[in-house]
């Protein structure tokens, strides 16, 4: 078996795929990428069992075979090469033989037969969506999923497809994110729990790709197509809390205030916050926006005061600042609005501006009790 393929055009791809390989394997094959070669066209897979990448590279051969090769050591010596052509021949003794324009490197590989098959999808439903559209949807939920392994559907983002439109939600119980568009519809209603890490893998790589994505899934998998690769991952087994519960409908005090001044102040402020609570309060009236906080064991305090554009009663709520700064972060707009009801109840963010046609951002943040 044997074929010629360039050193960048392999890395990219193999870069692209080995984000999948877990650090520590429990099976040592999964430590491989399986080639597969059927004539000028490669198949590389790339596994943890839960999450498998497939992508098809086109090469210069006439050859078929399949075989595993490690990938750490492959990768490790694509990276130190000028692009150039690179034939790759398997030998008799179980090795690989690489051959550079400057010299020959062997790895032992293992036989491609060892390596786990990806799960097939039955009867799956299919949607299209943009990878843009994708990426962002990712991007602005994944965040806000939670780390608790007594409740692992509360670690990926809840998928909602329905013919009016599709919604991305991920919670852990402190913040909340509901992230929707009505531009991009499905055929049929469905629901499931995608993982942290093939949302995280997706994230990296729609980021610079302008395809449209298939998705198809059923009961337990997802699959993603786009380019030149497929993504098949496990999904998360269990129902998803009911989050519209959680959502304050009746919000009289609203908030619109410069989004860059009130995340650099909050920023500011919650240095001098107790390191445990992470507490600062917000204290409104009429148009002054007062943020300050305390760390009483240390007698260290800040505050300071920003003018905002407010409707509603004068009050005060307290909030948790690294929650804060993480949704500010994650908004893309101007201005942001706050809503909120009583000092016990959840505030709602959302971007007064920099939102798309048919797109709807509502971020939720739990407030801490406050102690006069």
């Amino acid at each position: 078996m044997k074929f010629i393929v360039s050193s960048s055009y392999l890395l990219k791809q193999l870069q692209v795929l080995g984000g999948v390989i877990n650090n520590s394997n429990t099976l040592p094959i999964l430590d491989n990428f399986l080639f597969e070669l059927d004539g000028n066209s490669l198949k590389v897979s790339a596994s943890d069992l839960e999450t498998t990448m497939i992508a098809q590279l086109d090469v210069e051969s006439e050859d078929n075979g399949s075989i595993a090769v490690p990938a750490r050591l492959l990768l490790d010596t694509l990276k130190t090469f000028p692009e150039q052509p690179l034939t790759f021949v398997v030998e008799d003794n179980s090795t690989i033989e690489i051959s550079s324009s400057h010299g020959k490197y062997a790895l032992a590989y293992s036989p491609g037969e060892e390596f786990p098959n990806a799960v097939e999808l039955d009867d799956p439903s299919t949607v299209t969506i943009p990878a843009e559209i994708l990426a962002t949807a990712i991007s602005n939920t994944i965040f806000a999923t939670g780390n608790d392994d007594l409740r692992p559907v509360m670690s990926g983002v809840f998928f909602q497809f329905a013919s009016d439109g599709l919604t991305f939600v991920a919670t852990d119980a402190h913040k909340l994110v509901k992230y929707s568009r009505s531009d991009v519809s499905a055929s049929q209603t469905a629901e499931f729990i995608m993982p942290k890490k093939p949302l995280n893998q997706l994230k990296g790589i729609l980021a610079t790709s302008d395809s449209e994505i298939q998705v198809e899934y059923n009961e337990s998998n997802a699959k993603f197509t786009f380019d030149n690769v497929q993504m098949i991952c496990r999904l998360i087994d269990g129902k998803y809390p009911n989050y519209e519960a959680v959502i304050p409908k009746e919000n009289p005090n609203k908030l619109i205030i410069d989004r860059n001044q009130f995340l650099n102040s909050v920023r500011r402020v919650s240095i001098f916050s107790n390191k445990t609570t992470h507490q600062i309060r917000l204290k409104i009236a009429g148009a002054e926006l007062n943020i300050s906080a305390e760390d009483i064991d240390y007698s260290n305090k800040a505050e300071e005061r920003l003018t905002c554009d407010y409707q509603g009663d004068d009050m005060q709520i307290g909030f948790n600042s690294r929650f804060l700064i993480e949704m500010l972060n994650n908004l893309n707009a101007n201005d942001v609005s706050l809503e909120m009801s009583l000092p016990n109840r959840a505030g709602i963010l959302t971007p007064v501006d920099g939102v798309d046609e048919g797109e709807n951002v509502t971020m939720l943040v739990m407030p801490v009790m406050l102690n006069n």
